[in-house]
């Protein structure tokens, strides 16, 4: 069964920096495309990022040169490291395997001051 955790979210300040990790189990990582997503309060969910089984990566335009995609085949885990946080990064962030649409429950994000 797959089975998908994020951790890593919080509250930050403007400017600050987290890291996102999501670990999953159930199926085999090392060969599937994985991605993040947000959604922010009264909005729809939004693509952030994705990384392929080779390690290509791609970004949404808003976080391209702050958020950084990676992976670990060895831990089956992805990490989203995000830097220059803003207040508009604010959002529920969600792991998922993008070639079996398996998502996560999410983790809270808050950039306030």
């Amino acid at each position: 069964q797959v089975h998908v955790v994020e951790s890593g979210g919080g509250l930050v300040q403007p400017g600050g920096s987290l890291r996102l990790s999501c670990a999953a189990s159930g199926f085999r990582f090392s060969i599937n495309s994985m991605g993040w997503y947000r959604q922010a309060p009264g909005k729809e969910r939004e693509f952030v990022a994705t990384i392929t089984s080779g390690g290509n990566t791609n970004y949404a335009d808003s976080v391209k040169g702050r958020f950084t995609i990676s992976r670990d085949n060895a831990k089956n885990t992805v990490y989203l490291q995000m830097n220059s946080l803003k207040p508009e990064d604010t959002a529920v962030y969600y792991c998922k395997v993008s070639t079996l649409g398996s998502w996560g429950q999410g983790t809270q994000v808050t950039v306030s001051s």
